[in-house]
């Protein structure tokens, strides 16, 4: 009698290489993890400065590297997969880079931190950068993030000829007294706010931090570059506001808009 356990399989109806196709596929390595790198080797962490701004949309972008010549750079936040090839060696709004500003001489009590953020974060990877900017290496008391509106997760018409402007809140911002609170109309029941934008004011909201999300639209416009301006003008310290302007003609032709866009918008004040 045969041995059925020794005896040779029968021929496959599959070649070696079609064989395969059904087994999974080899786990990818896990990407190196995000982290920030200070300029001085030992700083004294945390900084706590008393005002975190975040810019994500280009009109922020914009105001704070033609507004705010002052800055000084003291850290990088580095994405590993994202190549720093193309970006020159003087910070640049052509950049693709993460870059934390500081609007005093002292990184801790009483300071305002900056940060520009120029590179893309894909979904996946927002909790991990909102938690290394807000609440570990930096703990602000209070947060205000400037990211535009997406037209697709916007419930409604918006028009590009009008700008739109408003606010998302945490809890304990919503309980601070309100001449110290931005007066912006809320954002609109049913729209989403999603990416980092909403990972950062979640990350706020789970660290009992002051945090309101500013949104804008549309998202490439003089005239949100000059509401942008008016709006930080109240809340930071040496924006030069009379620079806003200087640079719209180029903002406009490089963004392909109307030179005179913000000559009928009411948000700036």
């Amino acid at each position: 009698m045969e041995d059925v356990l020794t005896e040779n399989p029968p021929p496959s109806r599959f070649f070696q290489e079609d064989l395969n196709n059904f087994a999974s596929p080899p786990p990818e390595p896990p990407l190196p993890s995000p982290f920030i790198l200070f300029s001085s080797p030992k700083p004294e962490l945390p900084l706590k400065p008393s005002l975190l701004i975040i810019a994500l949309s280009s009109p922020s972008l914009h105001i704070f590297h033609s507004c705010l010549p002052s800055k000084t750079l003291i850290g990088t936040l580095i994405i590993p997969e994202l190549p720093f090839s193309g970006n020159t060696v003087e910070p640049s709004l052509q950049d693709k880079s993460c870059n934390i500003y500081s609007l005093s001489d002292n990184n801790n009590e009483n300071s305002v931190l900056l940060i520009s953020v120029q590179l893309p974060v894909s979904p996946e990877r927002s909790n991990l950068v909102s938690r290394l900017l807000i609440g570990q290496d930096i703990v602000p008391e209070r947060v205000i993030i400037l990211d535009s509106i997406q037209s697709r997760n916007f419930r409604g018409r918006l028009s590009p000829d009008e700008a739109l402007a408003a606010k998302l809140e945490t809890s304990s911002e919503k309980k601070a007294a309100a001449a110290s609170r931005l007066n912006l109309d809320y954002f609109p029941s049913g729209s989403v706010i999603d990416g980092l934008s909403a990972s950062l004011l979640s990350r706020c909201q789970l660290k009992n931090i002051r945090g309101t999300l500013v949104v804008s639209w549309p998202e490439f416009d003089p005239s949100v570059v000059r509401f942008v301006g008016g709006l930080l003008k109240s809340i930071v310290p040496g924006l030069d506001n009379k620079s806003v302007g200087k640079d719209l003609e180029m903002y406009s032709s490089r963004s392909g808009l109307k030179k005179d866009a913000w000559l009928d918008s009411d948000l700036y004040t």
